[in-house]
C-alpha cells in the first residue's frame, strides 16, 4: 500500500492509501474507523484490489489525518471531494455505519459519485429519534475537552451501541481497547452525522447516482426498515440482505457483493 495525503479546502492534511488498478473507488468508514478497519480500510482494499484502485482514508481527526477546531458535515465532504480530485474527478463510493451516511450526503451534494454502495447506515427516521443523540454527542464533546477519553467510549459503546455492561467490561480488558480511546474525540462527529437521517431521507429522491443499500441478516429491524425505505425513496436504489452477516460484517463477504455492484 501507499500512503499519501491531499490538502482539503479548508488546508487540513487527509491521509490516505491507495491499492489495485482498475475504476476508482473510494471507502468510507464508520465510528472508531481509520484507514485500516477491516470492513472500510486496508483489509477490504486488499480484497477488491484485483478489479478496482481502492482507496482508503482516515477521515479527519483520525490516525494520520489533520484535524479542525470545530467539526461540520461540510469539511467531511470537503474532504472527500479532495480524494474525488485525486482519484481523477469521479469515484465509487462505499461507505460503512455512519460513513455510509456521509457518503449519501455526499451524493446529495452531489459529488461526482457515478455508484454508490452503503452497509447498514443508521438513518433515523423522525427528528423524536435525534434528540437524545445531539445530547450524548454534546456530552462527548464535553468529555473529549476535558480528555475524558475513557469515559467517553464506554458512554458510547453502551448508550449508542447497546453494548451490555459484562460485554463492555470484556472490551476494557482487550487489545483493543486503546485504539478505540484514540478515536474518542472523534465519536461526536459521528453521532452528529447520524442526526441527519430525517433531512437525507426527504432529499434522497434528488439522487440519480446508482445506489445499493445493503445490510446484514442479523440487523436491528428499525435500521433495516430505514434501510429498505432509503432504498425504494432512491431512484435509482436497491437492497440487499447478507445472510449469516451483523453490524461488523465479513470483510469477504462484503467484497463479494461490493464486485458485483460495481463492477456490473
Amino acid at each position: 500500500m501507499k500512503i499519501s495525503s491531499v490538502r482539503s479546502a479548508d488546508g487540513t492534511s487527509i491521509a490516505f492509501e491507495t491499492a489495485g488498478s482498475g475504476p476508482p473507488l473510494i471507502l468510507i468508514g464508520g465510528a472508531f474507523c481509520d484507514r485500516k478497519a477491516r470492513a472500510s480500510g486496508t483489509p477490504l482494499a486488499a480484497l477488491l484490489a484485483p478489479r478496482f484502485t481502492v482507496f482508503s482514508y482516515d477521515r479527519r481527526g483520525r490516525g494520520d489525518s489533520g484535524d479542525s477546531k470545530e467539526w461540520a458535515l461540510e469539511r467531511e465532504l470537503e474532504d472527500l471531494a479532495a480524494l474525488l480530485a485525486e482519484a481523477g474527478g469521479s469515484a465509487f463510493v462505499y461507505g460503512i455505519s455512519s460513513g455510509a451516511i456521509l457518503a449519501l450526503a455526499a451524493a446529495i451534494e452531489p459529488l461526482d459519485i457515478p455508484k454508490l454502495a452503503l452497509y447498514e447506515p443508521p438513518l433515523m427516521r423522525a427528528a423524536a429519534q435525534t434528540e437524545p443523540m445531539l445530547g450524548l454527542a454534546n456530552e462527548l464533546i464535553r468529555m473529549s475537552a476535558a480528555g475524558e477519553r475513557t469515559r467517553a467510549v464506554e458512554l458510547f459503546l453502551g448508550k449508542v451501541m447497546q453494548l451490555p455492561e459484562p460485554a463492555l467490561q470484556q472490551m476494557r480488558k482487550s487489545p483493543v481497547w486503546p485504539g478505540l480511546e484514540a478515536l474518542a474525540h472523534t465519536l461526536s462527529y459521528d453521532l452528529r452525522i447520524t442526526t441527519l437521517g430525517p433531512s437525507l431521507l426527504e432529499r434522497a429522491p434528488t439522487v440519480r447516482t446508482s445506489t445499493l443499500a445493503l445490510y446484514g441478516e442479523a440487523c436491528v429491524p428499525w435500521m433495516r426498515e430505514a434501510i429498505v425505505s432509503l432504498a425504494r425513496a432512491l431512484p435509482n436504489g436497491q437492497d440487499r440482505m447478507l445472510a449469516g452477516q451483523t453490524h461488523d460484517v465479513d470483510p469477504e463477504v462484503l467484497a463479494k457483493a461490493l464486485t458485483e455492484f460495481f463492477s456490473a
